[in-house]
């Protein structure tokens, strides 16, 4: 895997809207911490004040955006201001080889999942974190901390969760991969998709009802997605929803459970990922470690 070299204060950094539009007013508080705190100059991207839709501009502008940020040698990181929908239109769009001569950090999650999942496809490392647009929310703190950390090569603790009573205990390592399990189920069978055997995969999602859930994993189980994993990391299922005539009757951690029944590797639940916080950075293609006791879970880098 390629990794980016450490940011330094004065470097410039790109942010975009390669998806969903947004009121600018909301990167006000990232804009502060970005250029005051950590001392970086910013790189504007046109999207951030564009709305086409549900898009913040064209397919064409997004594209165009994303295209410059990785081609412009200046720019020592792109983050995508926020996610929602949009970015799996431009994958086709952009040439991402420029970055296997140049690395730079690619920072987002949630939509964002596939332009993180192509990246590491290609053999380049990104960041699977919170987005600009998310640091105005409250109880963020950790989580902007850990990207800075991340980002400026500094030595990041392990994470932590308290046990939960479907972990399976184990220890294992192998390179992180993951991201939104409905954007990780819509690149199967792509160039954007990434072999999970041998891999710590940590999966999240939101706003989905618990029989699509059960339809994804079912189908990650028979095409042997989830057969030769070295973990399985679980973090937040948030603003999931039931059925209210047949409800299932599971929660999103037992269905995540009964699809990994067969398999003996460590599974471990109540991971600091996901649309809620905390959602601590991951460095996508990096090897980590991760230890499920009774005690709780670790993850090292």
């Amino acid at each position: 895997m390629i990794f980016p070299p450490s940011l330094r204060p004065g470097d410039t950094v790109a942010i975009i809207a390669p998806a969903s539009p947004f009121a600018y007013a909301d990167l006000r508080p990232a804009l502060d911490i970005m250029r005051n705190q950590w001392q970086l100059n910013i790189w504007e991207g046109k999207t951030l004040q564009l709305s086409t839709g549900a898009f913040a501009g064209s397919d064409a502008e997004r594209a165009d955006d994303l295209q410059e940020a990785i081609n412009n040698p200046a720019i020592k990181a792109i983050f995508a201001a926020r996610g929602g929908y949009g970015a799996y239109r431009l994958v086709e769009q952009v040439n991402f080889k420029p970055l296997l001569k140049q690395p730079k950090w690619l920072v987002g999650f949630s939509d964002i999942t596939v332009l993180l999942s192509h990246c590491q496809r290609m053999g380049l490392g990104t960041l699977h974190a919170i987005m600009p647009r998310g640091f105005r929310l409250p109880h963020t703190e950790q989580d902007i901390e850990t990207l800075r950390q991340w980002l400026f090569g500094e030595k990041v603790a392990p994470y932590t969760a308290p046990v939960h009573e479907l972990n399976r205990t184990g220890r294992a390592s192998g390179q992180l991969a993951g991201g939104n399990l409905s954007l990780l189920m819509h690149i199967l069978d792509t160039p954007s998709e990434v072999d999970w055997a041998g891999k710590l995969v940590f999966i999240e999602d939101i706003d989905e009802t618990l029989f699509s859930l059960d339809r994804m994993l079912i189908q990650l189980r028979r095409s042997g997605k989830l057969a030769n994993l070295a973990g399985l990391l679980v973090g937040h299922f948030s603003d999931m929803r039931d059925n209210t005539t047949t409800p299932l009757g599971k929660t999103p951690e037992q269905l995540v459970a009964d699809a990994v029944a067969d398999y003996t590797y460590p599974v471990a639940f109540n991971v600091p990922i996901g649309h809620v916080s905390p959602n601590l950075a991951m460095p996508v293609g990096m090897v980590a470690s991760l230890s499920a006791t009774k005690n709780g879970m670790m993850l090292s880098f």
